[in-house]
């Protein structure tokens, strides 16, 4: 059998070690990460969970309790924390997710964190190939919890079947984010630390906005580490959408513009540009899109 093939029939067993190695493959773009995904099944429909949201609003313990949830219900579930990401080295700040530590020697879940390596919506071409390697290891919820970042976040809804946009009530100013971006991805809003003071106003100011807008919202409260408001947010998620064959093709679309412009993109010696520019940067007329013309074509 094909080395990739083998792997791949670990992977679709439940070898976590197996899976945990092929997405290292498939992150760094090491042989034989092209043939394992090209051998994939693009079309198996794990459901996959976007949660996004600020910083703060508590999304990794509502991906704990949620977890939790699941499992006591004997699934198999999959955890991609996709971590802020330093622009000087391109790794992650964060790391694995502490507050998930408990998580960590449970047999049906496997956790992963990943680095944007500077996708400004949170979501690389390697976010989506390692989805696509989850998503052939039979768990039965894929949940992607991705940093909020205002209006460039509207990515994850390239990814993710359903996305939960996590707010607290102190989120003022992700109100105005919601007029403007958000309300095009959210397929439910959660009101996280709902046991803090103004919480009912703020679900109220919150339902009017989603009034406004062409498809029906809900508006969840939770309080995530007191378990308060899980069961029904699992219900919704649970809950399968109405097939909608536009916003399949959308998903795929989105992939596949993603994937075409890595590709476009990985002659490009990041180093190589940071250098350039700095010797560039010395020049009295320094015009960044003259320089950009120039580098497309000599590199």
């Amino acid at each position: 059998m094909n080395t990739h093939l083998s792997i791949l029939s670990e992977v679709k067993a439940g070898n976590f070690k197996v899976l945990a190695r092929t997405l290292t493959l498939v992150e760094n773009n090491i042989k034989p990460a092209d043939s394992i995904l090209r051998d994939l099944d693009s079309k198996i429909d794990t459901p996959v969970l976007g949660i996004t949201g600020p910083p703060g609003a508590g999304k990794s313990t509502l991906v704990n309790v949620i977890t939790n949830h699941f499992v006591a219900e004997g699934k198999r579930i999959a955890i991609l924390a996709i971590d802020p990401t330093s622009p000087f080295n391109f790794g992650s700040l964060l790391g694995d997710r502490i507050r998930m530590a408990s998580q960590f020697n449970n047999p049906n879940v496997f956790i992963r964190s990943l680095a944007t390596r500077g996708a400004l919506g949170g979501i690389s071409a390697k976010t989506i190939e390692m989805v696509d390697v989850l998503k052939a290891a039979n768990f039965d919820l894929i949940l992607i919890e991705t940093v909020g970042v205002g209006q460039s976040e509207v990515e994850i809804a390239g990814l993710a079947d359903k996305t939960v946009v996590v707010l607290v009530p102190e989120s003022g100013d992700e109100v105005q984010n919601i007029k403007s971006g958000l309300m095009e991805i959210a397929d439910c809003f959660v009101v996280n630390k709902a046991d803090r003071e103004g919480a009912d106003t703020f679900a109220n100011n919150l339902k009017k906005i989603v009034h406004q807008g062409v498809k029906s919202i809900p508006i969840l409260k939770t309080v995530a580490d007191k378990n308060i408001g899980i069961t029904e947010l699992c219900d919704w998620i649970i809950k399968p959408l109405p097939v909608d064959s536009s916003r399949r093709a959308f998903l795929f679309a989105e992939k596949a513009w993603k994937l075409i412009q890595h590709d476009k993109m990985k002659h490009i010696d990041k180093k190589r540009l940071r250098e350039k520019i700095q010797a560039a940067l010395k020049s009295d007329d320094f015009n960044i899109y003259r320089f950009a013309d120039e580098f497309i074509r000599n590199g």
